[in-house]
């Protein structure tokens, strides 16, 4: 069994805890965050989700799961954010995360292209790497699939200029790339509830990420303040 195929099973049918706070937030903090991995380590999480490398080699400290390193950042006159050029990749690379998430949304990234021009460069760069594809519709999960992501995760449904007011979890999307599309499919976005998580696992999705709903108290909080206005 190769590494890829030994990542793959570790977190089959799995929790995968998304620890990340924006520098907006109260809880950033490359310390909260390995303390919030370790918490989600102890509570059972198969593997964590983090942004930056700083916060990663924090968790790397005591946290020994697959993880799924993005970073996160703003270029002028890109909507893309997630991982979105080759720096990113190359910093990520370079700290040895399991996979590596990237925008794989039809959009245009901060160098001009598109995902189908970059994304055979990136492959041929680290092919010994796992790459997932963040993707907001079936037709970016299928393009990414031809380029040769090794999973597709629905993360972005729902924050894309053309998929915004989605009900998520978008299970609809989930089936329909569960159905027609032979790699890992992780789900991600919108899953609230234990229940949102069985409905998702249900539909046959190699894993799943959640993230809000564990890790981010002040969106938490708000939820329940908007129950009771």
């Amino acid at each position: 069994m190769n590494n890829q195929d030994k990542i793959f099973e570790q977190i089959k049918g799995k929790l995968i805890v998304s620890c990340q706070a924006l520098p907006e937030e109260p809880l950033h903090s490359p310390s909260i965050m390995g303390r919030m991995a370790y918490a989600a380590m102890l509570g059972g999480a198969c593997g964590i989700r983090a942004n930056s490398v700083e916060d990663i080699r924090e968790i790397k400290k005591t946290v020994d799961l697959p993880i799924i390193g993005i970073i996160k950042r703003v270029y002028e006159g890109s909507e893309v954010f997630i991982t979105p050029t080759m720096e990113e990749i190359d910093l990520l690379y370079k700290e040895g995360v399991d996979i590596i998430a990237l925008d794989a949304t039809n959009r245009v990234r901060p160098d001009g292209k598109f995902i189908s021009e970059v994304f055979p460069m990136i492959k041929q760069k680290y092919n010994d790497q796992i790459f997932m594809a963040d993707c907001s519709t079936y037709e970016e999960a299928q393009l990414a699939y031809e380029l040769g992501f090794d999973c597709i995760g629905t993360t972005l449904s729902g924050y894309t200029e053309y998929t915004l007011g989605r009900h998520l979890p978008d299970v609809v999307l989930i089936e329909r790339i569960v159905k027609d599309i032979n790699v890992p499919v992780i789900a991600e976005g919108g899953i609230w509830t234990p229940e949102d998580l069985k409905t998702v696992f249900d539909r046959g999705v190699h894993t799943a990420v959640v993230g809000t709903a564990i890790t981010r108290p002040m969106e938490i909080t708000k939820r329940f303040i908007n129950a009771i206005k």
